[in-house]
């Protein structure tokens, strides 16, 4: 038999069609001798009928049928009897009448099921993934993905961009995380790494003269994981020459517009909001807002450091903040209890708040704040009575990273962040470097090959932590969905930065010598981003963990529980790659 359609095209306008349809036996029932299955394939469900007074013989062998055995079917398109239709299905006024039966392949029953209703435990989904996969919601979500890509392609190609793939095996250069490295069989102990993104090869490309690059990348970084990560994830990377910032950021804010409505048919007509790196720590407390929603946030650290309240005068004359939330409307003691220990499991010591009244402030501490010291505060955060101060204070990386979060908390619970709305925004202007207490060295804050600001130049040696470079960060809904700047094209200039960090010009000719050497034959401007797909997709479907977008991820562990990897290789596998193990093999 050949198949004519699929299980979700059968209409009212097929009745008496002789039809081939092919797929899985989702369901079995048996009606007084009639047997009811509804084939499913990736497409959708169609009901056939085994009816013994229409076809005997067949009837016969589909009594054996069960959950999940493959079958080829021929048979007639009848209209259902009255009040028998399923308006849930595409399919549901017709059911085809069998007049021929294959039973391709059987199945045993499955040890999870292929029921959205019935959603087994992680581990056991990992397991069995390719059981999982089956799931309507599943297929679902990798066309969602798969249309999300067309999408994306179909705007690069309209805008003269050429898709260029990049090596999966190159030098190991520092980038952030740690690499994925790979033996090299025919240079002994020499290795490959596995690319944490395209970064080197797409500005080579630049180089080049292919102008306008882009890739629907896979990156590798071996990093602990978390929801929205994953030891390999896919970017679309992007790569512009003889352009600025604004280039770039208006022709990524058109992907994402076209992607949403080429795929969800959301239009998303408001041009996306521009912060700066500073504007953003001071009023949302993250180079990441969630703008879906207010609670905006005030610092108050000269107001408060007047009071009589020695937690934040101390913190204030040690080089911290103190800054402020307004939920603009009371809690209850024990709400608040609730939210001092959510700040807690944060890392802060505490969280302080005090009453809005028509009297003035009022809490356990309103007795350390005078009337003018009041009246300032409630000048600075424009909160009204019946409404609750709430401050943090710390040093000022962990004082914003907690009130931020504080933040989204408790739009969280008083239910002010609007269903289905995607606020996308930019942020820019970051800090080229940042310093890291423990190295007591300055490191990059994005990476080292984003190009300071001009008029920042002169900092470079003096003072690294006034030089602002042309970044651009995009998010949405309080996720960052991917990074950008304009790169380098200047050897001197990448020479002064890699010396900013400590690499020495040996080192970086080490490290990076065939772009430095790239550079010395004529470089244009260029600059470009990397964007988060995996993420991209799980937030168009409303999921946080990207393993729901991602046909085979691995577990919080980096494990793949399907194949087994990772796995021990052999000792002939092992000495064709020169390679010895000094991890006694433990006993399973």
């Amino acid at each position: 038999m050949k198949r004519t359609h699929h299980c979700y095209e059968l209409t009212a306008k097929d009745i008496e069609k002789e039809v081939t349809l092919m797929g899985w036996v989702d369901t079995r029932r048996d009606h007084g001798g009639v047997i009811f299955v509804d084939l499913r394939d990736r497409e959708g469900i169609t009901q056939i009928v085994f009816n013994p007074e229409f076809n005997k013989e067949i009837h016969a062998i589909a009594e054996d049928l069960r959950r999940e055995y493959v079958i080829a079917i021929r048979g007639v398109v009848r209209k259902r009897l009255e009040g028998m239709t399923n308006p849930s299905l595409v399919t549901g006024e017709v059911e085809v009448f069998a007049s021929q039966l294959e039973i391709i392949t059987k199945a045993e029953t499955p040890p999870i099921e292929i029921d959205d209703r019935k959603v087994a435990q992680d581990d056991v989904r990992m397991k069995y993934r390719y059981i999982d996969l089956r799931r309507p919601q599943m297929q679902k979500n990798l066309l969602i993905r798969h249309k999300a890509a067309h999408a994306a392609r179909e705007y690069f190609n309209s805008h003269r961009f050429l898709e260029i793939e990049t090596p999966l095996l190159v030098r190991a250069t520092p980038e952030g995380a740690r690499d994925y490295v790979v033996p090299s069989r025919v240079h002994p102990g020499s290795f490959y790494a596995l690319p944490q993104s395209p970064q080197l090869y797409k500005q080579i490309l630049m180089i080049s003269g292919m102008d306008r690059y882009y890739q629907i990348a896979r990156c590798l970084r071996d990093e602990d994981l978390r929801a929205d990560r994953q030891p390999e994830h896919t970017q679309i990377d992007l790569e512009m020459s003889f352009c600025d910032e604004q280039e770039i950021m208006d022709l990524v804010e058109g992907m994402y517009k076209h992607i949403f409505k080429t795929v969800l048919n959301i239009d998303l007509k408001e041009k996306f909001a521009v912060f700066s790196f500073k504007e953003a720590m001071d009023r949302f407390g993250t180079d990441k807002p969630d703008i879906r929603f207010g609670l905006e946030l005030t610092e108050v650290t000269s107001i408060v450091s007047k009071s009589d309240f020695g937690v934040f005068k101390d913190v204030a004359s040690n080089g911290g903040i103190i800054k402020c939330v307004n939920p603009q409307k009371d809690l209850g003691r024990k709400e608040i209890d609730n939210l001092i220990a959510f700040c807690q499991e944060h890392g802060s010591k505490g969280m302080a708040w005090m009453r809005v009244t028509e009297k003035g402030l009022e809490s356990n501490i309103a007795k350390y704040f005078n009337a003018d010291v009041q009246k300032e505060l409630l000048d600075a955060t424009k909160a009204k009575p019946g409404s609750l101060l709430m401050f943090i204070a710390d040093k000022p990386k962990k004082a914003n990273d907690i009130i931020s979060r504080l933040r989204v908390e408790l739009a969280k619970r008083l239910d002010l962040i609007p269903a289905n709305s995607y606020k996308f925004c930019w942020v820019v202007d970051f800090p080229l470097f940042e310093f890291d207490e423990d190295s007591q060295s300055w490191t990059p804050a994005h990476h080292m090959f984003s190009m300071p600001k001009k008029e920042c130049l002169e900092f470079l040696e003096k003072d690294p932590s006034k030089v602002i470079a042309n970044l651009f960060d995009v998010v949405l809904n309080g996720v960052e969905l991917g990074s950008g700047s304009m790169r380098i094209h200047d050897p001197a200039i990448q020479e002064r930065v890699m010396k900013v960090i400590g690499l020495s010009k040996e080192e970086a000719r080490e490290k990076f010598g065939f772009l430095l050497d790239a550079y010395q034959f004529g470089a244009p401007m260029h600059g470009g981003m990397g964007l988060g797909f995996d993420r991209l997709v799980a937030m168009m479907l409303g999921y946080h963990d990207i393993r729901e977008v991602i046909a085979f991820p691995k577990n919080k562990s980096a494990e793949s529980p399907m194949d087994g990897s990772p796995s021990v290789i052999d000792n002939v596998q092992m000495k064709e790659l020169h390679i010895k193990s000094d991890i006694v093999k433990k006993e399973k």
